[in-house]
């Protein structure tokens, strides 16, 4: 790579077309501000921000970024922005996210989260300015068997339970084809398309400006703000928890790398370090120690749909490979969650979002 992490990534985009499916979310509001901040060209493409309020509106991201508001399931709409923009790189996040919601909807998640993937890659394979992409799904890929201290690797058995995790299986199933029908590596790790194509497996990501239902930390600040106790279902649920900004930087990195070296594709669980793999207990106790004001949370248990509750992912690959490894363990997370939303509240939510990405950078290994 010849320099450090973080100039590499910020020369890497400096100036360069990125292409990012889901832009409105949570993630991918940060991830098209921090791109911006690199001085890359960035093209957004989703739909309305999910929530309100939104990270979207909240930090005031739409007037840095060429936005297209559509859904990614309509084909046309989503390879006439490619013919447009011309994109160097795809950065694909968009998703029906949550688990709960895909009981309620599982056809909508699986047109959603498969079709989606295979419109975004038809469109990857029929723009010759393409050269690197990549898929962004879930931890929840994996065929969770359970085990209490097992750490899931990238040559585990893909079969997630519910709709959403399912339907993310099978969206890396469907990289997986198009990567070996189209892009197939030749033996110098060239590419005949010049595209080159991975798969990110994150963990349960969080920070500030997460507003969605049914999510652990944007629950703890609703009731904080509201000044009531959390009721929390299952607190021994073990899960890899890290600050949104681990993932992201990741991905830039795995985008930017692949481009250099075509044997750095692949598939890559991006999680915290084992420590740092804790329960939702553990978690929102942190949340309150550092929320303060008196946050209490109290378990109250329901019947609800299946959740796993083990689930821990193996960095190995992505240490040795990519040089990467998480910088901010969870405490540092649940505070600078903590700190946004002080900071969204006094109107400062941008400034915030600036100060957390320059420190990120800074402290990258």
């Amino acid at each position: 790579m010849g320099l450090d992490k973080s100039t590499f990534i910020a020369t890497h985009y400096s100036g360069r077309r990125v292409l990012v499916t889901g832009s409105t979310g949570f993630k991918g509001a940060w991830l098209c501000h921090m791109l911006t901040k690199l001085g890359a060209d960035v093209c957004g493409y989703a739909l309305k921000p999910p929530t309100i309020p939104s990270l979207w509106e909240e930090a005031s991201i739409a007037p840095d970024v060429i936005q297209v508001t559509n859904d990614i399931r309509d084909f046309a709409a989503l390879e006439s922005t490619f013919r447009r923009f011309q994109p160097q790189t795809v950065l694909h996040l968009a998703a029906q996210p949550l688990v709960i919601e895909s009981y309620a909807q599982p056809r909508y998640t699986y047109e959603t989260n498969v079709m989606g993937t295979v419109n975004v890659l038809e469109c990857v394979r029929t723009t010759p300015s393409v050269t690197s992409f990549l898929n962004v799904t879930t931890d929840k890929v994996y065929e969770n068997r359970e085990i209490e201290d097992y750490g899931y690797r990238e040559d585990d058995k893909l079969d997630g339970h519910d709709p959403y995790s399912n339907s993310k299986s099978c969206s890396e199933l469907v990289t997986h084809s198009y990567a070996c029908s189209f892009f197939a590596q030749d033996d110098h790790g060239g590419s005949a398309y010049r595209c080159a194509i991975s798969t990110a497996r994150a963990g349960n990501v969080i920070g500030g400006g997460d507003f969605a239902a049914h999510r652990i930390v944007p629950d703890c600040v609703r009731a904080a703000l509201e000044g009531k106790p959390l009721i929390l279902r299952n607190p021994n649920s073990v899960r890899p928890f890290q600050h949104v900004l681990e993932p992201l930087v990741a991905y830039l990195l795995i985008a930017a790398l692949q481009v250099e070296d075509g044997t750095k594709q692949g598939w890559y669980n991006i999680g915290p370090s084992k420590q740092d793999c804790i329960t939702t207990g553990q978690l929102v106790t942190y949340f309150a120690e550092a929320w303060g004001n008196g946050f209490k949370w109290e378990t109250q248990m329901k019947a609800g749909p299946h959740e796993a509750n083990y689930l821990k992912l193996n960095n190995d690959k992505a240490r040795q490979v990519l040089g990467w490894q998480p910088c901010w363990n969870v405490r540092e997370a649940v505070q600078r969650t903590v700190d946004w939303t002080r900071a969204w509240q006094s109107g400062n939510a941008r400034k915030e979002m600036d100060r957390q990405v320059q420190d990120y950078l800074g402290a990258l290994a």
